[in-house]
């Protein structure tokens, strides 16, 4: 079996498993919030938000930085002298700032100390995906 195929095959399934948390956590939360009155609602919420954060995104986030080191050394740390890689690793940097700041926000609405809207988390929700549109275009097309 070829080892590359291997890697770059679980590489893309881990991002798969995160890129659907990115964007499915925010919109959690956006529920979250327009029904912060509603104790029962709200804590089924929380359930969710942390069952999707440390079960799913977390290792995901992990296992795709794991995949994607493994692949940059097999294909050898020169194509780091390519400028797609270098943007790409920019962007999957702030990708992983992103699921942080997610954390974050989830931690919030557990202690009742959120101060964002359902607007904000609405709009927040479509960082990762204008990401995801720029690397897979880099990744294909290597234009640069």
């Amino acid at each position: 079996m070829n080892s590359y195929l291997l890697f770059k095959s679980l590489h893309l399934i881990a991002v798969v498993a995160w890129m659907a948390g990115l964007l499915y956590l925010p919109r959690i939360f956006v529920y979250h919030v327009e029904n912060k009155e509603k104790k029962e609602a709200t804590d089924i919420f929380e359930v969710m938000e942390r069952r999707l954060f440390y079960y799913i995104m977390r290792p995901a986030m992990i296992f795709t930085w794991v995949f994607g080191i493994i692949l940059i050394h097999l294909n050898g740390i020169e194509i780091f002298s390519q400028l797609w890689m270098q943007i790409k690793i920019v962007l999957v940097i702030l990708l992983s700032v992103y699921n942080d700041y997610l954390g974050r926000c989830f931690a919030a609405l557990k202690n009742s100390t959120n101060t964002k809207s359902a607007k904000f988390f609405r709009i927040i929700n479509e960082i990762p995906t204008v990401i995801l549109i720029i690397v897979v275009f880099l990744v294909i097309f290597k234009p640069i």
